[in-house]
């Protein structure tokens, strides 16, 4: 196949199960198409888990509602401020608000008035993104009118079938809700992302051909996805028989990353921490093959360890802010030519041409 060809789902299917020779030259197209169209920058997003609370059941997930071993906790206001303000003078153009999906109106209240509050401390200089679930669209906006720039909301899987495996059989946990959530926050005018799990059970190649041409269909501006990676408290891990090899998972999810960015030549792919979880070197493996986000963890260190969404989540050495971790993954990309991009947003070059277009695509 040659760099012009259009990727069709069969082209996808068949790149997905390549091995050696194919495989490299697949990720040396992806490096060149990621240099042309998003260049050697690398951008951050300094992670803050504001709390591991969740109304959700998802099957997969550590922090579901119904997994009673879990401490539960949720970071004080001035904690988070001190965790925004802390990335904002330590260089980070953005920061990412994450949580477990709660909908309260004193939950809401408190998300607006981070972002608001961020806002103002950094005069409007920090990116702030959200990954707080489904949300109401006068929620969206709310939080958007407050200064949010981005929202990050995983579909894990855009296929219904294996959507309902994944989650309860009832009206919190539907494909279409979420396929709503999508369409209401790309119609508020957030830079919208989304991304999968890769390897699940039940999963095939072909389905996740599918996913990334879902990602190109809905026209997203940034991606997070990863490697499935299960959690012992959970329904899902009875399935774990069925799984693939975490070195395969791996390199399914390489592969996943060289591809979207192949498909989709101008938005943001970060480098998931989940990587990082199979392979100490992942994160910056994806990012010379097509991520340009990293998300390190800013998160204070005594509550990172019941944010476990799976099992085996990379966590920071005691007392580490995320200073160190941050100048590590400096040197190792300079090693990889290339930079971390210091006191910048980095928003979304899809987006901004959206933007300039006026262009408003529906899901």
């Amino acid at each position: 196949m040659t760099m012009k060809e259009k990727l069709s789902k069969e082209n996808l299917i068949s790149l997905l199960s390549t091995k050696g020779e194919e495989e490299q030259r697949l990720f040396e197209r992806a490096a060149l198409v990621k240099k042309q169209h998003v260049g050697n920058k690398v951008y951050l997003r300094g992670l803050i888990e504001l709390s591991n609370r969740c109304q959700k059941d998802c099957f997969y997930c550590g922090i579901r509602r119904s997994n009673r071993s879990l401490h539960r906790y949720m970071l004080s206001h001035e904690e988070t401020m001190e965790a925004v303000m802390r990335a904002y003078e330590g260089g980070y153009g953005s920061v990412t608000i994450q949580s477990g999906e709660w909908n309260s109106p004193e939950f809401i209240a408190w998300i607006d008035r981070i972002v608001r509050e961020a806002k103002q401390a950094t005069n409007g200089a920090l990116g702030i993104t959200l990954s707080c679930g489904e949300q109401r669209k006068e929620t969206y906006r709310r939080w958007f009118e407050s200064g949010a720039d981005r929202y990050l909301l995983r579909v894990e899987t855009s296929s219904e079938a294996l959507y309902r495996k994944l989650h309860p059989n009832d009206n919190a946990h539907t494909y279409h809700e979420r396929l709503k959530a999508l369409e209401a926050l790309r119609e508020t005018g957030y830079q919208v992302g989304t991304g999968v799990m890769i390897g699940l059970p039940f999963q095939t190649i072909d389905q996740l051909a599918d996913d990334l041409l879902f990602m190109k269909r809905i026209d997203i501006d940034m991606c997070g996805m990863g490697p499935y990676i299960e959690h012992p408290d959970t329904p899902l891990y009875a399935h774990r028989e069925k799984l693939l090899s975490l070195e395969d998972r791996l390199q399914l999810s390489w592969k996943m990353v060289a591809l979207l960015r192949l498909l989709m030549k101008d938005i943001n792919i970060a480098a998931t921490t989940a990587l990082e979880a199979i392979d100490s070197n992942a994160r910056e493996k994806a990012i010379t093959i097509g991520a340009n986000v990293v998300m390190p963890n800013i998160t204070p260190t005594s509550y990172r360890p019941e944010y476990l969404l799976y099992e085996n989540k990379p966590l920071p050495i005691a007392n580490d802010d995320g200073e160190g971790e941050l100048k590590s993954l400096e040197r190792r990309l300079r090693g990889l030519n290339h930079v971390i991009a210091y006191f910048q947003q980095g928003n979304s070059a899809r987006y901004e041409k959206r933007i300039q277009a006026g262009a408003n695509t529906r899901i």
